[in-house]
């Protein structure tokens, strides 16, 4: 079975087909975020430390770090950005940035084995993008498009998969170090967002043998009770093999959603995890004979 092993300087990650599902916090990233992409452009870090801390409390395993802020230097926040999240959280990062430069600056500065985020189909950008993964023996998130774009259909989206596989082999980059995305849509635009990718991800484990994830948010938006359709897409992504997703661990509903899937599709032994969240805190008798509850760990 394909697992994918990543790492920080004093914790492994690892995703896989028979693995427990992996969220990879969403919140460290300055788009639609204008206070925080102020702060980080005046070297203000603050917001991302405590959004890093917040993620991995509320149960993220990995975490992803985005310093796209409009005429900044990028290279040097994404940088300094991911010395920051190491240097108060053991959990893996996800690199994320469309600029070459940016991902070599925070490859240069990490310390274990990341995820960069992400490489697309285009061919300029694979030659750019796959030699600096292998350099740094990172592993990549492939994104399924490519110089046409994101097309509706799904059989599509796994060719454009299927070359940037190939040719990351090419590279010396396994088929383990790959984590391809199939495009998540919104499903108020395009009603059959959530088959698409339920298939596609079907495709991906079974004859690519690849680990996937997604931004798992987009499926929800322009739409109310986003959590509650984001929470009922990740269980069924899971179901279809999905095994990671960049999102966010700060709402409930997407959580319990993840760990439920786990319980269902067995990577939750003895229901051990789902029990240890979610049990009724044990009562005790005070000294005054009064019953009260223990708080839960």
């Amino acid at each position: 079975m394909t697992t994918t092993l990543l790492s920080s300087a004093t914790r492994e990650v690892r995703i896989g087909f028979d693995e427990p599902f992996v969220i990879i916090g969403e919140r460290i990233n300055p788009t639609g975020r204008k206070v925080l992409a102020r702060e980080m452009k005046a070297g203000d870090f603050s917001r991302v430390e405590a959004d890093a801390i917040a993620q991995v409390k509320a149960g993220a395993q990995m975490l992803d770090v985005n310093a796209g802020i409009p005429l900044a230097d990028e290279p040097a926040i994404l940088a300094q950005a991911i010395k920051l999240v190491q240097s108060v959280t053991d959990v893996p990062l996800s690199i994320d940035s469309s600029i070459v430069e940016a991902l070599e600056a925070g490859l240069a500065v990490y310390q274990g084995k990341p995820l960069v985020n992400s490489v697309t189909g285009e061919d300029e950008v694979l030659e750019r993008v796959l030699p600096l993964v292998a350099k740094y023996g990172a592993a990549v998130v492939a994104i399924s498009n490519d110089e046409t774009g994101i097309s509706e259909d799904p059989n599509e989206r796994f060719i454009v998969a299927k070359k940037i596989v190939e040719r990351a082999a090419d590279y010396g980059i396994s088929h383990e170090d790959v984590i391809v995305d199939p495009l998540v849509m919104p499903i108020g635009a395009v009603n059959s967002a959530g088959k698409q990718v339920m298939e596609l991800v079907y495709r991906l484990r079974n004859e690519l043998h690849v680990n996937t994830t997604c931004g798992a948010s987009n499926i929800s938006f322009g739409l109310p009770n986003r959590n509650g359709v984001n929470g009922a897409f990740l269980a069924m992504a899971i179901a279809a093999g999905m095994t990671s997703a960049i999102t966010s661990p700060l709402h409930e509903e997407v959580v319990q959603a993840v760990r439920g899937a786990d319980v269902m599709m067995g990577h939750d032994p003895d229901c051990a995890k789902w029990i240890r969240a979610y049990r009724e805190p044990l009562a005790e008798v005070t000294d005054t004979g009064r019953r009260r509850r223990r708080r839960r760990a």
